[in-house]
């Protein structure tokens, strides 16, 4: 039995609206008895029989099936989360900057999107491996940030999602929880 994170794109802002309690009793039905919501923001922990793509699949189907939206998600290892983590070399607490990380589930697209960052002037970023790029916006800017702008592009809706670095903390940590009940 593995333990997953489930990362939800787009949802609870532009008019996707989904209640986290919709949501897990959605992924329950849909086989994922354990699911577990945090934060409004789309985040999930869960444990399957099946592997990271196959639970890609079964969510976003459930996704579209019960709330009608063209649903994409990023699925990670509950223990590459943790990795992730650690790997990461900006602080998750900073009064002048937000770390962010930006998650996805086609590598082309993240090479794409690092190479567009490394080409910002000022820019901080650093990839943390094959699907993860964690980068910094300044506190009370982010959407504004040029790196930002470029990340909320159409063509990378399908297959990236950020979080920060406090977010991935907490569903790292809500993942461990997960495990040892089970």
């Amino acid at each position: 039995m593995g333990s997953y994170a489930v990362f939800l794109r787009g949802i609870n802002v532009g008019g996707i609206n989904i209640k986290m309690a919709a949501l897990r009793e959605a992924l329950t039905s849909a086989g994922f008895p354990d699911a577990r919501t945090l934060l409004a923001s789309g985040n999930v922990v869960l444990t399957s029989n099946l592997e990271a793509a196959a639970v890609k699949r079964e969510c976003e189907k459930c996704l579209r099936d019960t709330f009608g939206y063209d649903a994409w998600v990023v699925v990670l290892d509950a223990a590459r989360v943790a990795e992730l983590v650690t790997a990461c070399p900006y602080p998750d607490d900073d009064k002048t900057t937000h770390t962010y990380i930006t998650l996805s589930s086609d590598i082309g697209m993240l090479d794409e999107l690092d190479a567009a960052g490394a080409a910002l002037e000022g820019a901080e970023q650093k990839r943390l491996g094959p699907e993860a790029l964690a980068w910094l916006a300044p506190a009370g800017g982010t959407l504004d940030s040029p790196f930002s702008k470029v990340t909320a592009k159409t063509r990378f809706k399908a297959s990236t999602t950020t979080r920060n670095l406090r977010t991935l903390i907490k569903v790292r940590d809500a993942a461990v929880e997960l495990s040892a009940a089970g």
